[in-house]
């Protein structure tokens, strides 16, 4: 990029911006792809119009349209599997939409957590945990309706609880030598460690600095 080059904000922000978009002519759609904002998976592809981007814009919710029903939908209106919306994004040419989202369940009708299958998932990159920290963080400072990280942090019983009862399950899975279960509630263990942490107010850096002081 030339020193004289800026990068192009392509964030649709309000029902004024959607007149960047280039609906197409014949139908006034375009293709939406769904993204979680947290995990970066790519969850969905949907269809939207003008109406259904402003409804999503103006409740906070992802609204799409459907091209068999030929109506607008909320997605997880019927099923509870809804989509808060993070915020839009419009391609270099215009004709389509990133939306980014925190799913509240699976996005695909199957049950899956996404369209595309568990092998389209994202592996967690190296330094997982602090990234997971940071996610929980996030949860911290916004403080979404529903969250259940957000009921852990202001709950100490319900963390110090949950800790008891995912430590116990991964012993139990262990001493059976329950191969596929056991990073399953390890997974589950580490979630609610690095939570018990963070409502303890005890930074992650204070953790690492205590096991490189054993390193030596």
């Amino acid at each position: 990029m030339s020193p004289t080059q800026r990068p192009t904000d392509r964030r649709i922000a309000s029902p004024d911006d959607l007149r960047e978009l280039r609906f197409d002519a014949g139908t006034g759609l375009l293709p939406v792809v769904a993204q979680d904002a947290d995990s970066g998976a790519v969850l969905m592809v949907a269809w939207a119009n003008r109406e259904a981007l402003e409804a999503s814009l103006d409740s906070g919710e992802m609204h799409y349209w459907s091209r068999s029903r030929e109506e607008l939908w909320r997605k997880g209106a019927t099923s509870g599997n809804l989509q808060s919306l993070v915020s839009l994004h419009g391609d270099c040419d215009g004709d389509t939409v990133l939306a980014l989202v925190r799913p509240s369940g699976p996005a695909c009708h199957t049950g899956e957590e996404t369209c595309f299958g568990a092998g389209a998932q994202p592996s967690p990159p190296e330094g997982f945990v602090e990234a997971l920290d940071a996610i929980l963080a996030l949860r911290q400072a916004e403080r979404p309706q529903g969250s259940y990280t957000v009921r852990l942090l202001e709950d100490e019983n319900l963390r110090l609880k949950k800790l008891g009862e995912e430590t116990a399950e991964l012993v139990t899975a262990l001493a059976r030598g329950e191969t596929s279960r056991i990073p399953e509630e390890a997974a589950d263990l580490i979630y609610h460690l690095v939570a018990a942490l963070r409502g303890a107010g005890i930074p992650l850096e204070d953790v690492k600095s205590a096991l490189a002081a054993r390193r030596k």
